[in-house]
């Protein structure tokens, strides 16, 4: 009913991670992770973009919202964009892809992230872990195709007098970052509950905000956290709340697992049939509701049916989850593109066409460890080093493919072969192996010949 499962774990659980993203966002730590991704990323060719590309990276282990990631690290990287020369749709693409990747990105993932922990008796540290590499993917495809659209363009880095001192950012922002490391050690290292790990941060970073002379908290800020946190804790509730009534009618009368049937049945009992069904019904279901209710409904309809064709309960459950956040770039709805959007002064539907490009690989990524759990950092060590390995060529792959471009624009058919041949490196095992580098590799090796050739004539 109404005070279930989903309800408890809001209340319980999540209540001190909105609350933490909140105080975190009044206390500048958004600032905080652009400043160091500057430092870090700002000189190279496309910095702002690269700055974009890791803030809002960063700014996703603090938040499990894309639109209030766009909001946070936008403002500042956005306009940056623009101003080196990349065109206003690319530059609210980049920000809202990156963003919407925050959701996937450990330790607080967001709501979604607790009520899979829940359902699936485990602890939220082993989701949380499972989600890394994945995450990891995700925004190197992101970053290739970024740095190889600053490479076609000809776009620079930021200037050097525009860069922050790593000494001031470092003497400025160390204390932020206290809690976070506090959330972290609690999470993997103490293995306590997320909710201890949740209240310890918080209390932590509440500590920080008072004894800093700079940005203090003041009532001001105190009262504008406790209205964030309220609205927020709002609006995850009565989704959740309403989860439990559906959860409710759907044990009692049965209808989950006649649902999950009929989809077997519709699937012919084929488990890619049935995943490409599931995929397509998370977005869907997304367009018109949170990623979070989008999570819940697919996982009481849908991920019965998965795990009874034998796909593993916490890949099934990270398969819907993915495809739930997926709906803030998949138009029409899209939020984070239409807030970055907005903010770039750019089409729409421009923006989320490039947007999903960029984003590629939470489309493709999922299929992959839905089959194969070492992508989540299940199975023995060799076999998940092996398919970690493979998995960053695929995507680079995959990632020069969507793009294009390798030291001169590639025809269709090259872009076809190097995204085949990233699909076969994703893909664990020897002979998918063999086949992503037969058709990729000579390709790059082409392209690069052809590159050191016409350097050789121009010298």
């Amino acid at each position: 009913g109404i005070f279930g499962i989903p309800l408890w774990v809001v209340s319980t659980v999540v209540f001190h991670f909105v609350l933490f993203g909140a105080i975190a966002q009044k206390m500048g730590l958004g600032k905080l992770f652009v400043d160091l991704s500057t430092v870090a990323a700002g000189r190279y060719a496309g910095g702002p973009a690269k700055v974009s590309v890791v803030s809002s990276a960063l700014f996703g282990t603090i938040s499990g919202s894309a639109v209030a990631n766009v909001v946070s690290t936008g403002s500042l990287t956005i306009p940056n964009m623009k101003r080196l020369g990349y065109p206003g749709y690319f530059a609210g693409a980049v920000e809202a892809a990156a963003s919407a990747g925050g959701q996937v990105t450990p330790p607080i993932m967001g709501a979604a992230a607790f009520l899979m922990a829940t359902f699936l008796g485990l602890p939220y540290a082993q989701i949380a872990i499972s989600a890394a590499i994945p995450a990891v993917l995700y925004y190197l495809a992101i970053l290739i195709q970024v740095d190889l659209r600053a490479a076609k363009d000809g776009l620079q880095g930021m200037p050097p007098h525009l860069l922050p001192r790593m000494r001031d950012v470092w003497r400025k922002g160390w204390p932020f970052l206290l809690p976070l490391a506090v959330l972290i050690y609690s999470l993997f290292v103490l293995m306590v509950d997320a909710d201890k790990a949740g209240l310890y941060s918080t209390a932590v970073i509440f500590l920080v905000g008072f004894l800093r002379k700079a940005d203090r908290l003041d009532s001001r800020k105190v009262l504008a956290i406790l209205k964030e946190t309220g609205e927020g804790m709002l609006e995850i509730g009565v989704i959740c709340a309403a989860a439990g009534l559906i959860i409710g009618i759907v044990i009692l009368t049965g209808l989950g697992l006649t649902f999950s049937q009929a989809l077997v049945n519709l699937s012919g009992g084929s488990s890619i049939v049935l995943l490409v069904l599931a995929a397509l019904g998370a977005v869907i279901l997304g367009m018109g509701m949170t990623a979070t209710a989008a999570y819940l409904l697919m996982v009481i309809l849908i991920a019965p049916a998965l795990t009874q064709l034998g796909v593993k309960p916490l890949n099934a459950h990270m398969f819907v989850f993915y495809y739930a956040i997926m709906s803030f770039l998949t138009p029409p709805i899209c939020l984070a593109v239409y807030a970055a959007a907005s903010m770039a002064g750019a089409d729409m539907m421009k923006t989320a066409y490039q947007a999903i490009k960029l984003g590629i690989a939470a489309y493709i990524v999922p299929f992959i460890f839905a089959y194969h759990p070492q992508l989540l950092l299940q199975g023995g060590v060799l076999d998940t080093l092996h398919a970690v390995l493979t998995a960053l060529l695929g995507i680079s792959l995959i990632g020069i493919g969507a793009e294009g471009y390798l030291f001169r624009d590639l025809g269709w058919f090259k872009r076809v072969l190097l995204l085949g041949g990233g699909l076969g490196a994703l893909i664990p095992g020897l002979t998918s192996d063999l086949i992503g580098l037969a058709l990729g590799l000579p390709v790059i090796a082409g392209e690069w010949r052809a590159w050191r050739n016409t350097r050789a004539k121009r010298d």
